[in-house]
Protein backbone atom coordinates (compact mmCIF):
# COMPACT_ATOMS: atom_id res chain seq x y z
CA UNK A 1 0.00 0.00 0.00
CA UNK A 2 2.74 2.46 1.02
CA UNK A 3 4.92 1.58 -1.97
CA UNK A 4 2.12 2.01 -4.51
CA UNK A 5 1.10 5.30 -2.91
CA UNK A 6 4.70 6.58 -3.00
CA UNK A 7 5.13 5.61 -6.66
CA UNK A 8 1.91 7.48 -7.53
CA UNK A 9 3.19 10.55 -5.67
CA UNK A 10 6.50 10.44 -7.55
CA UNK A 11 4.95 10.08 -11.00
CA UNK A 12 2.06 12.50 -10.51
CA UNK A 13 4.07 15.08 -8.55
CA UNK A 14 7.24 15.09 -10.63
CA UNK A 15 5.57 14.96 -14.04
CA UNK A 16 3.15 17.75 -13.08
CA UNK A 17 6.10 19.72 -11.72
CA UNK A 18 7.93 19.48 -15.06
CA UNK A 19 4.84 20.79 -16.90
CA UNK A 20 4.37 23.76 -14.55
CA UNK A 21 8.10 24.56 -14.65
CA UNK A 22 8.14 24.60 -18.43
CA UNK A 23 5.07 26.86 -18.50
CA UNK A 24 6.96 29.29 -16.23
CA UNK A 25 10.26 29.08 -18.10
CA UNK A 26 8.67 29.51 -21.52
CA UNK A 27 7.20 32.85 -20.44
CA UNK A 28 10.15 34.04 -18.32
CA UNK A 29 13.36 32.00 -18.95
CA UNK A 30 15.14 33.69 -16.02
CA UNK A 31 12.48 32.93 -13.40
CA UNK A 32 14.36 29.98 -11.88
CA UNK A 33 15.36 31.89 -8.75
CA UNK A 34 11.84 32.87 -7.71
CA UNK A 35 10.66 29.30 -8.40
CA UNK A 36 13.44 27.81 -6.26
CA UNK A 37 12.87 30.40 -3.52
CA UNK A 38 9.15 29.57 -3.35
CA UNK A 39 9.90 25.83 -3.20
CA UNK A 40 12.47 26.30 -0.43
CA UNK A 41 10.14 28.47 1.66
CA UNK A 42 7.26 26.00 1.39
CA UNK A 43 9.32 22.89 2.22
CA UNK A 44 11.20 24.70 5.02
CA UNK A 45 7.92 25.87 6.57
CA UNK A 46 6.43 22.38 6.40
CA UNK A 47 9.58 20.86 7.93
CA UNK A 48 9.72 23.50 10.68
CA UNK A 49 6.20 22.58 11.77
CA UNK A 50 6.15 18.80 11.33
CA UNK A 51 9.81 17.72 11.50
CA UNK A 52 11.40 20.03 14.09
CA UNK A 53 8.18 20.64 16.06
CA UNK A 54 8.58 24.43 15.75
CA UNK A 55 12.32 24.25 16.44
CA UNK A 56 12.06 22.19 19.63
CA UNK A 57 13.60 19.01 18.17
CA UNK A 58 17.40 18.99 17.98
CA UNK A 59 19.07 17.69 14.78
CA UNK A 60 20.53 14.18 14.84
CA UNK A 61 23.40 15.22 12.53
CA UNK A 62 25.72 18.08 13.69
CA UNK A 63 24.75 21.46 12.25
CA UNK A 64 28.26 22.05 10.88
CA UNK A 65 27.76 19.13 8.47
CA UNK A 66 24.43 20.53 7.35
CA UNK A 67 26.09 23.89 6.61
CA UNK A 68 28.53 22.15 4.24
CA UNK A 69 25.74 20.14 2.63
CA UNK A 70 23.50 23.18 2.26
CA UNK A 71 26.27 25.25 0.66
CA UNK A 72 26.64 22.59 -2.03
CA UNK A 73 22.87 22.15 -2.41
CA UNK A 74 22.24 25.90 -2.77
CA UNK A 75 25.07 26.27 -5.30
CA UNK A 76 23.72 23.38 -7.39
CA UNK A 77 20.17 24.78 -7.41
CA UNK A 78 21.23 28.31 -8.41
CA UNK A 79 23.60 27.14 -11.16
CA UNK A 80 21.01 24.77 -12.64
CA UNK A 81 18.51 27.64 -12.72
CA UNK A 82 20.91 30.09 -14.35
CA UNK A 83 21.83 27.52 -17.01
CA UNK A 84 18.32 27.97 -18.48
CA UNK A 85 19.31 31.56 -19.36
CA UNK A 86 21.98 30.27 -21.75
CA UNK A 87 19.79 28.86 -24.52
CA UNK A 88 19.55 25.42 -22.86
CA UNK A 89 16.39 23.61 -23.98
CA UNK A 90 14.38 21.94 -21.23
CA UNK A 91 14.68 18.40 -22.73
CA UNK A 92 18.48 18.79 -22.93
CA UNK A 93 18.50 20.14 -19.37
CA UNK A 94 16.62 17.04 -18.18
CA UNK A 95 18.77 14.58 -20.14
CA UNK A 96 22.01 16.22 -19.04
CA UNK A 97 21.05 15.97 -15.37
CA UNK A 98 20.33 12.28 -15.92
CA UNK A 99 24.09 11.88 -16.26
CA UNK A 100 24.51 11.95 -12.48
CA UNK A 101 25.54 8.28 -12.65
CA UNK A 102 28.72 9.27 -14.50
CA UNK A 103 29.74 11.89 -11.97
CA UNK A 104 28.86 9.60 -9.05
CA UNK A 105 30.97 6.76 -10.40
CA UNK A 106 33.98 8.95 -11.15
CA UNK A 107 33.94 10.62 -7.74
CA UNK A 108 33.26 7.28 -6.05
CA UNK A 109 36.42 5.88 -7.63
CA UNK A 110 38.49 8.95 -6.74
CA UNK A 111 37.19 9.72 -3.24
CA UNK A 112 35.82 6.44 -1.87
CA UNK A 113 38.26 4.20 -3.81
CA UNK A 114 35.34 2.11 -5.07
CA UNK A 115 35.61 -0.49 -7.81
CA UNK A 116 32.76 -1.53 -10.09
CA UNK A 117 31.79 -4.49 -12.27
CA UNK A 118 32.13 -4.53 -16.06
CA UNK A 119 28.36 -4.01 -16.44
CA UNK A 120 28.59 -0.81 -14.37
CA UNK A 121 31.36 0.59 -16.59
CA UNK A 122 29.37 -0.39 -19.69
CA UNK A 123 26.28 1.39 -18.36
CA UNK A 124 28.29 4.55 -17.72
CA UNK A 125 29.69 4.39 -21.27
CA UNK A 126 26.13 4.17 -22.63
CA UNK A 127 24.93 7.11 -20.54
CA UNK A 128 27.96 9.17 -21.63
CA UNK A 129 27.34 8.32 -25.29
CA UNK A 130 23.65 9.23 -25.02
CA UNK A 131 24.36 12.61 -23.44
CA UNK A 132 27.10 13.29 -26.00
CA UNK A 133 24.70 12.58 -28.90
CA UNK A 134 21.99 14.86 -27.49
CA UNK A 135 24.51 17.60 -26.70
CA UNK A 136 26.00 17.57 -30.21
CA UNK A 137 22.54 17.63 -31.82
CA UNK A 138 21.45 20.56 -29.64
CA UNK A 139 24.65 22.42 -30.54
CA UNK A 140 23.82 22.02 -34.23
CA UNK A 141 20.30 23.36 -33.59
CA UNK A 142 21.76 26.42 -31.87
CA UNK A 143 23.87 27.17 -34.94
CA UNK A 144 20.91 26.70 -37.29
CA UNK A 145 18.53 28.75 -35.14
CA UNK A 146 20.93 31.68 -34.90
CA UNK A 147 21.96 31.90 -38.52
CA UNK A 148 22.61 35.44 -39.63
CA UNK A 149 26.17 36.59 -39.47
CA UNK A 150 29.06 34.27 -38.64
CA UNK A 151 29.87 36.45 -35.63
CA UNK A 152 26.33 36.12 -34.25
CA UNK A 153 26.42 32.34 -34.71
CA UNK A 154 29.73 32.06 -32.86
CA UNK A 155 28.42 34.27 -30.04
CA UNK A 156 25.28 32.11 -29.67
CA UNK A 157 27.37 28.93 -29.61
CA UNK A 158 29.71 30.31 -26.91
CA UNK A 159 26.68 31.42 -24.92
CA UNK A 160 25.26 27.89 -25.16
CA UNK A 161 28.62 26.28 -24.25
CA UNK A 162 28.73 28.40 -21.10
CA UNK A 163 25.36 26.94 -20.13
CA UNK A 164 26.70 23.42 -20.77
CA UNK A 165 29.72 24.19 -18.57
CA UNK A 166 27.39 25.33 -15.78
CA UNK A 167 25.35 22.12 -16.04
CA UNK A 168 28.55 20.05 -15.94
CA UNK A 169 29.79 21.82 -12.82
CA UNK A 170 26.39 21.36 -11.12
CA UNK A 171 26.43 17.68 -12.07
CA UNK A 172 29.83 17.09 -10.46
CA UNK A 173 28.87 19.14 -7.39
CA UNK A 174 25.66 17.13 -7.04
CA UNK A 175 27.62 13.87 -7.12
CA UNK A 176 30.02 15.21 -4.49
CA UNK A 177 27.07 16.15 -2.27
CA UNK A 178 25.65 12.63 -2.68
CA UNK A 179 28.93 11.09 -1.51
CA UNK A 180 29.03 13.51 1.42
CA UNK A 181 25.47 12.53 2.40
CA UNK A 182 26.33 8.84 2.10
CA UNK A 183 29.26 9.34 4.49
CA UNK A 184 27.07 11.23 6.97
CA UNK A 185 24.31 8.60 6.92
CA UNK A 186 26.86 5.84 7.59
CA UNK A 187 28.19 7.78 10.58
CA UNK A 188 24.97 9.16 12.10
CA UNK A 189 22.22 6.99 10.60
CA UNK A 190 19.61 7.88 7.96
CA UNK A 191 17.67 11.06 8.65
CA UNK A 192 16.32 11.89 5.20
CA UNK A 193 13.41 14.07 6.31
CA UNK A 194 15.63 16.04 8.68
CA UNK A 195 18.16 16.56 5.87
CA UNK A 196 15.33 17.66 3.56
CA UNK A 197 14.30 20.34 6.06
CA UNK A 198 17.78 21.73 6.71
CA UNK A 199 18.70 21.62 3.02
CA UNK A 200 15.76 23.95 2.34
CA UNK A 201 15.80 26.06 5.52
CA UNK A 202 19.47 27.02 5.95
CA UNK A 203 19.94 28.38 2.38
CA UNK A 204 17.06 30.88 2.71
CA UNK A 205 19.33 33.83 3.76
CA UNK A 206 21.39 33.19 0.61
CA UNK A 207 18.42 34.28 -1.49
CA UNK A 208 19.08 37.84 -0.30
CA UNK A 209 21.87 37.88 -2.90
CA UNK A 210 19.21 37.15 -5.51
CA UNK A 211 16.56 39.45 -4.06
CA UNK A 212 16.59 41.91 -6.97
CA UNK A 213 16.05 39.14 -9.51
CA UNK A 214 13.32 37.55 -7.38
CA UNK A 215 11.57 40.90 -6.83
CA UNK A 216 11.66 41.77 -10.54
CA UNK A 217 10.14 38.45 -11.52
CA UNK A 218 7.51 38.83 -8.81
CA UNK A 219 6.51 42.08 -10.57
CA UNK A 220 6.52 40.30 -13.95
CA UNK A 221 4.33 37.54 -12.54
CA UNK A 222 1.88 40.10 -11.12
CA UNK A 223 1.57 41.72 -14.56
CA UNK A 224 0.72 38.44 -16.32
CA UNK A 225 -2.73 37.62 -17.65
CA UNK A 226 -5.30 37.32 -14.81
CA UNK A 227 -7.39 34.17 -14.55
CA UNK A 228 -10.25 33.16 -12.29
CA UNK A 229 -9.45 30.26 -9.94
CA UNK A 230 -12.62 28.08 -10.12
CA UNK A 231 -12.60 26.64 -6.59
CA UNK A 232 -11.96 30.00 -4.89
CA UNK A 233 -13.49 32.46 -7.31
CA UNK A 234 -10.53 34.85 -7.02
CA UNK A 235 -8.80 36.51 -9.95
CA UNK A 236 -5.07 35.72 -9.88
CA UNK A 237 -2.29 36.40 -12.44
CA UNK A 238 -1.67 33.19 -14.38
CA UNK A 239 2.07 33.03 -13.55
CA UNK A 240 1.32 32.97 -9.81
CA UNK A 241 -1.07 30.07 -10.42
CA UNK A 242 1.66 28.20 -12.28
CA UNK A 243 4.10 28.94 -9.45
CA UNK A 244 1.73 27.66 -6.76
CA UNK A 245 1.13 24.48 -8.78
CA UNK A 246 4.90 24.06 -9.22
CA UNK A 247 5.60 24.45 -5.49
CA UNK A 248 2.89 21.96 -4.48
CA UNK A 249 3.88 19.36 -7.10
CA UNK A 250 7.56 19.73 -6.16
CA UNK A 251 6.66 18.97 -2.55
CA UNK A 252 4.53 15.99 -3.59
CA UNK A 253 7.41 14.66 -5.72
CA UNK A 254 10.05 15.01 -2.97
CA UNK A 255 7.67 13.57 -0.38
CA UNK A 256 6.98 10.58 -2.64
CA UNK A 257 10.69 9.89 -3.08
CA UNK A 258 11.15 10.11 0.70
CA UNK A 259 8.35 7.58 1.37
CA UNK A 260 9.75 5.32 -1.34
CA UNK A 261 13.21 5.26 0.28
CA UNK A 262 11.65 4.04 3.53
CA UNK A 263 9.49 1.39 1.81
CA UNK A 264 11.72 -0.02 -0.94
CA UNK A 265 15.28 -1.00 -1.76
CA UNK A 266 17.47 1.59 -3.43
CA UNK A 267 17.21 -0.35 -6.71
CA UNK A 268 13.45 0.18 -6.82
CA UNK A 269 13.82 3.86 -5.95
CA UNK A 270 16.38 4.39 -8.71
CA UNK A 271 14.23 2.57 -11.24
CA UNK A 272 11.10 4.58 -10.37
CA UNK A 273 12.97 7.90 -10.52
CA UNK A 274 14.56 6.91 -13.86
CA UNK A 275 11.22 5.97 -15.38
CA UNK A 276 9.76 9.21 -14.02
CA UNK A 277 12.49 11.20 -15.78
CA UNK A 278 11.81 9.36 -19.01
CA UNK A 279 8.03 9.92 -18.79
CA UNK A 280 8.57 13.62 -17.97
CA UNK A 281 10.87 13.98 -20.95
CA UNK A 282 8.45 12.32 -23.37
CA UNK A 283 5.54 14.40 -22.07
CA UNK A 284 7.55 17.62 -22.33
CA UNK A 285 8.52 16.89 -25.93
CA UNK A 286 5.05 15.86 -27.12
CA UNK A 287 2.94 18.38 -25.19
CA UNK A 288 5.16 21.43 -25.71
CA UNK A 289 6.41 20.36 -29.17
CA UNK A 290 10.05 20.86 -28.23
CA UNK A 291 12.53 20.34 -31.10
CA UNK A 292 13.64 16.74 -30.92
CA UNK A 293 15.30 14.95 -33.84
CA UNK A 294 15.70 11.24 -34.46
CA UNK A 295 19.23 11.48 -33.04
CA UNK A 296 17.82 13.02 -29.89
CA UNK A 297 15.57 9.98 -29.52
CA UNK A 298 18.56 7.67 -30.02
CA UNK A 299 20.55 9.59 -27.41
CA UNK A 300 17.65 9.53 -24.95
CA UNK A 301 17.12 5.79 -25.40
CA UNK A 302 20.84 5.12 -24.85
CA UNK A 303 20.87 7.27 -21.68
CA UNK A 304 18.00 5.41 -20.09
CA UNK A 305 19.22 2.00 -21.32
CA UNK A 306 22.52 2.72 -19.59
CA UNK A 307 20.71 3.86 -16.43
CA UNK A 308 18.63 0.67 -16.29
CA UNK A 309 21.76 -1.42 -16.86
CA UNK A 310 23.44 0.43 -14.00
CA UNK A 311 20.60 -0.46 -11.62
CA UNK A 312 20.92 -4.15 -12.61
CA UNK A 313 17.23 -4.39 -13.49
CA UNK A 314 17.89 -7.17 -15.98
CA UNK A 315 19.58 -9.35 -13.34
CA UNK A 316 16.71 -8.75 -10.92
CA UNK A 317 14.13 -9.67 -13.56
CA UNK A 318 16.03 -12.87 -14.47
CA UNK A 319 16.35 -13.80 -10.80
CA UNK A 320 12.62 -13.21 -10.27
CA UNK A 321 11.76 -15.38 -13.28
CA UNK A 322 14.12 -18.15 -12.15
CA UNK A 323 12.71 -18.13 -8.63
CA UNK A 324 9.45 -19.97 -9.38
CA UNK A 325 11.28 -22.45 -11.62
CA UNK A 326 13.84 -23.24 -8.92
CA UNK A 327 11.10 -23.72 -6.31
CA UNK A 328 9.25 -26.13 -8.62
CA UNK A 329 12.43 -28.19 -9.15
CA UNK A 330 13.03 -28.39 -5.40
CA UNK A 331 9.42 -29.42 -4.83
CA UNK A 332 9.75 -32.13 -7.47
Amino acid sequence: MGTAFAICLVFIGCCSNVVSLELLVREFPGCGNIVTFAQFVFIALEGFIFETNFGRKKPSIPMSNYVIMVTMFFTISVINNYALNFNIAMPLHMIFRSGSLIANMILGIIILKKRYSVSKYLSIALVSAGIFICTIMSARQVNVADEGSEEQGFSALMHWLLGIAMLTFALVMSARMGIFQETLYKQYGKHSKEALFYNHCLPLPGFLLLSTNIYNHALYFSQSTPVVVPAVGLTVPIMWVYLIINVITQYVCIRGVFILTTECASLTVTLVVTLRKFLSLIFSILYFQNPFTAWHWVGTAVVFLGTLLYTEVWSSVRAALRGPAVKEKKAA
